[in-house]
């Protein structure tokens, strides 16, 4: 079986390059690794209810699955992101209860919501995380050379040139700036670009 990694959330936030979507970063447990997974705004608000502990006035759909699973004697027993192909990471949910036990593939979005529900855990496959994972270094700074950073660096309104027009050293050193920055969201995209390359 293939070796397994788990993931925690490390952060949840909106993605400016496409208007009504977030951006979910999966951490590495134990490791540099992060995972940033672009996901619509209904998962991304299931996502945040949940680790917020806020309680909505009706159900949501993944409050609805957790009730309908226990009704049943069902259990989580863990999530696994299983691949990554062309930029779309695909899920499974693993279930269980006393007399089976089965995968359900799901959109990775919608599983996590679920399993943050469950207290179940997250895991990511070597292969997927190999191939959408962008890595983390702490940079040291002294005291003097730390900057606030400024609201409005998120928010340029200068138009950023495509990232086909930069060379493959270009882009390896743009991904290494982005992580520096924690820009985890932007890694990503560069990441995806130098991959079309490989």
């Amino acid at each position: 079986m293939e070796k397994l990694i788990e993931l925690e959330i490390l952060g949840l936030s909106s993605n400016h390059s496409q208007s009504g979507s977030f951006t979910l970063v999966l951490g590495e447990v134990g490791g540099a690794r992060r995972l940033p997974i672009v996901i619509g705004m209904f998962e991304a608000q299931a996502i945040a209810l949940e680790i917020e502990k806020i309680v909505p006035n009706r159900p949501m759909t993944h409050d609805l699955f957790k009730s309908f699973a226990s009704g049943f004697n069902f259990d989580i027993e863990r999530i696994v992101i299983t691949d990554m192909k062309e930029g779309v990471y695909y899920a499974k949910i693993q279930c269980k209860s006393s007399q089976k036990e089965s995968d359900v593939d799901a959109r990775p979005s919608d599983a996590i919501a679920i399993a943050i529900r469950f207290g179940s855990p997250v895991f990511c496959t070597e292969k997927a995380m190999s191939e959408g994972a962008v890595e983390h270094y702490e940079v040291e700074k002294k005291d003097d050379q730390k900057e606030p950073k400024s609201s409005t660096q998120k928010f340029t309104t200068q138009k950023e040139p495509s990232l086909k027009d930069f060379s493959l050293d270009k882009l390896n050193q743009m991904l290494d700036k982005a992580i520096n920055n924690e820009d985890y969201e932007r890694a990503a995209r560069i990441r995806d670009e130098i991959n079309k390359r490989n």
